[in-house]
């Protein structure tokens, strides 16, 4: 593993901060940590930056798909890391109900998809095509899923992104959930090593992506209105027989956070982070078992200029 990259790209918002009162300082501030390592990056260094700024801060491990009505009840007060496309209808119930508030987009550019290790192309002539999964399922079936191919889809409570897409594309796949983030590097270093047939539902920004050379399936362009008319996809039956949209990534609150922690909210919200910054950070404790919290407290210490500014502006 590289030595931790010293990006400054990490934020640059600090001049439309404007000065705010701190508030309730003297309560903690709740954050949700859900099930993945990048997640996890981009809630300390939140929590980082709201402890610099003067707050007590807490950590509440918390179901991603669970979470939202935790929110709305204030007993977790923000989210640092929520896909949009991965995410329930109850998160938009709620926000146009306002029991949520929707905060900035965090910064990461990303995508998800169905994926595979570089090696798998040898095994399914035809990839990354989508089409050719057709003639080669087979070569991913298990004894768990014969006489179907075997799709690792994201963990139980993540949804179920990989199975909606190869049900609407009429593949002979069955999607198996993975037990979590863990178990999903697990399969995808398994093959790599073996040289085995993978494919996996995955995304980026993700440390494996290089480390593995995965290459995501080139299904039909993700668009609106593919999930809006069935007839717009290859199967005229079905909305959502397409890839993936395009990633969008923001963070979301608590609604009274802002008369609670004025500089707080300022805070959450002009926070950002930047693939470059973020990726190392994920590789550095997935592949070298640092703690999550090292981890970020030794970037934090390095890049200063890169968040500190967000935090003066809002308290000063």
């Amino acid at each position: 593993m590289k030595k931790l990259a010293l990006s400054v790209s990490f934020i640059a918002l600090a001049s439309a901060v404007s000065a705010a009162d701190l508030g309730a300082v003297d309560d903690p501030i709740k954050l949700a940590v859900n099930e993945w390592t990048g997640q996890h990056v981009s809630t300390y260094i939140a929590g980082g930056m709201l402890e610099a700024a003067g707050y007590k801060v807490e950590y509440v491990t918390a179901g991603y798909m669970n979470m939202f009505q935790a929110m709305a009840d204030g007993e977790i007060h923000g989210a640092m890391e929520i896909w949009e496309s991965n995410v329930s209808e109850q998160f938009g119930e709620m926000a146009a109900e306002g029991k949520l508030v929707e905060l900035s987009d965090l910064g990461l550019e990303a995508r998800e998809g169905i994926a595979y290790p570089a090696h798998v192309a040898e095994i399914c002539p035809g990839l990354p095509a989508w089409e050719a999964l057709n003639d080669c399922a087979m070569q991913f079936a298990t004894a768990e899923t014969l006489p179907m191919g075997r799709l690792v889809d994201y963990p139980a409570d993540w949804g179920t992104p990989g199975a909606d897409r190869v049900g609407a594309l009429g593949l002979p796949l069955k999607a198996v959930p993975a037990g979590s983030e863990g178990a999903l590097v697990t399969e995808i270093r398994a093959a790599t090593e073996k040289k085995s047939p993978l494919l996996i539902t995955f995304w980026q920004p993700h440390w494996a992506m290089s480390a593995y050379d995965l290459k995501f399936v080139a299904l039909p362009a993700g668009e609106t209105a593919c999930y809006e008319d069935a007839a717009w996809g290859p199967n005229p039956d079905v909305t959502g027989d397409c890839d993936f949209l395009p990633a969008r990534i923001f963070k979301a609150g608590w609604p009274g956070i802002e008369d609670k922690w004025p500089a707080a909210f300022e805070i959450l919200n002009n926070y950002q982070l930047s693939t470059e910054a973020q990726q190392p950070m994920m590789g550095a404790v997935d592949v070298d078992g640092k703690k999550v919290e090292d981890v970020v407290a030794e970037w934090m210490a390095a890049n200063e200029a890169a968040w500190k500014p967000v935090v003066d502006a809002a308290i000063q």
